[in-house]
């Protein structure tokens, strides 16, 4: 645009007695915009962070994928056959598991939870889990487990401690089947970040396990994982080849498409209700203009006949229009982007003036608030925030240009 253009139409968008209502209606698009595309940003981060913290804490402690027998709850344990798994170009590890309900109770409290058993050396390989670990690795063996921080809270315990695991798994008497109920040392406890697995999972060795849950020689399931993911569905293909039509092979897309297929239509949901907000915001650019054009159509008329062309007073409009639009936006880009590198800081301070938890890791399954920003998406947000600020430009600029100055000055 000519110099000419941009300084007559930044003029108009300075408040005057006449015009200030228009400059009122101008900054609440600014703002529209600004609010817009910084909840936008903020909430698709947030979104993407917390799909891919959950992503990482499932796949720390579950495999890439696994084997579970396609008839009963278990199956036979073959070395063998872990042994072949291990062989397949891709595969890091390969870890049998075996799985159980259980009730824990102590002095404080009485739960249920998930028993897990594993290999001692399955386990120090399981980085989530060693992470944040408190206690002595070298006792995990025999009658010891190792609980979630979280489900060691609610117990009372500390490692050293005793826990009573009960097991509906028992021996049959005449009177029915009694449960198996079984002191347990607490060895220690891990923390990883997630309060589904935090607050319910007791692991125990492999052995000590098969024997208290009655399953001798039995595993429920092999998890498998891979080096790089994106060779997932090649080396499933391989490892399909290897295994007997008694067993079923499944990925951990499949083991929780539930959970994650509800994130992304929530993600998807969240966008276009947000959407909504710059589009209010670009509507109001419209109104904003075009009483703008209805207050000037005596500047108009007066251009004209000075010899402004057509094109000169719809480049006018057009800057008014995109300079809300496009300053809007730069400082939601800005705000969004800032809000996102101090989200959790942000939490904790609403959440100590509120007085209370706003991120609850009972609901949320996460202790913090995750943020993770997608140049391509923070790209997408801003170049749909400016196509909207340019299209509502369009037709007040246009009606602007269409300005007759003889109808314009006969009535004033």
């Amino acid at each position: 645009m000519a110099l000419f253009e941009r300084k007559i139409g930044l003029r108009y968008l300075r408040s005057r007695k006449r015009t200030g209502f228009v400059s009122v209606i101008a900054g609440f698009s600014f703002l529209g915009i600004m609010l817009g595309v910084a909840t936008l940003i903020v909430v698709m981060s947030v979104m993407n962070g917390f799909r891919d913290e959950l992503m990482g804490r499932i796949l720390g402690i579950n495999g890439h994928m696994a084997i579970y027998p396609s008839w009963g709850p278990t199956l036979q344990m073959d070395d063998k056959m872990l042994n072949e798994l291990q062989k397949v170009q891709g595969i890091v590890a390969v870890m049998p598991i075996l799985e159980g309900q259980v009730m824990v109770s102590s002095n404080a409290h009485s739960q249920g939870a998930l028993l897990r058993g594993i290999r001692p050396e399955d386990f120090k390989n399981r980085s989530l889990l060693t992470a944040g670990f408190e206690g002595n690795l070298a006792d995990f063996k025999d009658a010891s487990i190792i609980i979630g921080y979280r489900l060691a809270m609610k117990m009372g315990v500390l490692p050293g401690d005793k826990l009573n695991l009960i097991s509906p798994n028992g021996n049959v008497t005449a009177f029915g089947t009694m449960p198996r109920m079984k002191s347990y040392k607490v060895i220690g406890t891990f923390d990883t970040g997630m309060y589904e697995y935090d607050a319910n999972f007791i692991f125990m060795p492999m052995s000590e396990a098969q024997k208290y849950l009655m399953n001798e020689g039995k595993i429920s399931q092999i998890e498998l994982f891979v080096n790089q993911m994106e060779h997932l569905p090649f080396v499933m293909e391989e490892v399909k080849d290897k295994l007997p039509p008694s067993v079923t092979l499944l990925d951990w897309k499949h083991s929780n498409s539930a959970f994650f297929n509800a994130i992304e239509v929530e993600r998807n949901v969240m966008f276009l209700i947000l959407t909504l907000i710059i589009i209010v915001a670009a509507f109001n650019i419209i109104s904003g203009l075009i009483m703008l054009v209805k207050d000037k159509s005596k500047d108009i008329a007066i251009l004209r006949t000075m010899g402004a062309s057509r094109r000169s007073i719809m480049g006018i409009f057009l800057i008014d229009g995109l300079f809300v639009g496009v300053v809007g936006t730069l400082a939601g880009l800005g705000v969004g982007l800032l809000i996102c590198l101090n989200i959790e800081s942000i939490r904790q301070f609403l959440g100590r003036l509120a007085g209370q938890d706003l991120f609850s890791a009972e609901i949320y399954f996460l202790s913090q608030l995750p943020s993770k920003t997608d140049p391509m998406e923070v790209l997408a947000v801003t170049g749909m925030a400016l196509g909207l600020s340019f299209l509502a430009t369009l037709y007040p600029s246009y009606k602007a240009s269409k300005t007759d100055p003889v109808e314009a000055l006969r009535y004033e």
